[in-house]
């Protein structure tokens, strides 16, 4: 097996090279090589200061999840950089749920459960429960009011509308910011002035 700090040297030459060539075929090769002489904790190392970057993460985190198929963090990361990507909710959706199942408390992985729905009704019902499940979560909460919103405008749903300035309300009532009180504040009057 590779030590830590050459697993962590290869994968930042890799990545300092891509930088300067552009060549996702070297840097994959060059991912895959560390995968295949490094054991995923320390190829997991390795990736961490790369992490946000979906062209290292997705080609690592792919080794990663094969080797540790219940690690929740792990398949947050790959679910993650796949949906950055563009790989779609065919793709998300299954990592997501298994992320959910090895850890239920990682709210990332409910995140990109909610997010990898496809359909705006079912959507609107994913970010309910995740709002529900964590309720000081103010990100699930603006999604959950977001998509309530366009289910009221596309499909003239009354319930969505209410939801909607519900949810955009009780974030109101937290609030600490200016600029976020007056941005919750617009909101709910617009919704408010909605004629469906």
């Amino acid at each position: 097996m590779t030590t830590a700090p050459d697993a962590r040297s290869e994968i930042a030459a890799a990545v300092d090279a891509y930088r300067v060539d552009g060549s996702v075929a070297r840097l994959l090769e060059r991912i895959d090589q560390a995968a295949r002489t490094s054991d995923p904790d320390t190829l997991a190392a390795a990736v961490e200061p790369f992490r946000m970057i979906p062209e290292v993460a997705g080609p690592a985190y792919e080794h990663i999840v094969a080797a540790k198929p219940d690690d929740a963090r792990a398949l947050v990361t790959l679910a993650n950089a796949y949906w950055v990507t563009g790989r779609g909710p065919e793709q998300v959706a299954p990592l997501a749920s298994r992320a959910i199942a090895a850890d239920p408390d990682n709210r990332a992985a409910w995140h990109l459960w909610a997010l990898a729905e496809p359909e705006l009704r079912a959507r609107v019902e994913r970010w309910r429960q995740v709002a529900t499940r964590f309720p000081g979560d103010q990100l699930a909460r603006a999604n959950l009011a977001d998509n309530a919103a366009s289910l009221a405008s596309t499909e003239h749903d009354l319930e969505a509308l209410d939801l909607a300035i519900e949810t955009y309300s009780g974030m109101l009532a937290l609030a600490e910011r200016d600029e976020e009180k007056r941005a919750l504040e617009r909101a709910i009057t617009t919704l408010r002035e909605w004629k469906l």
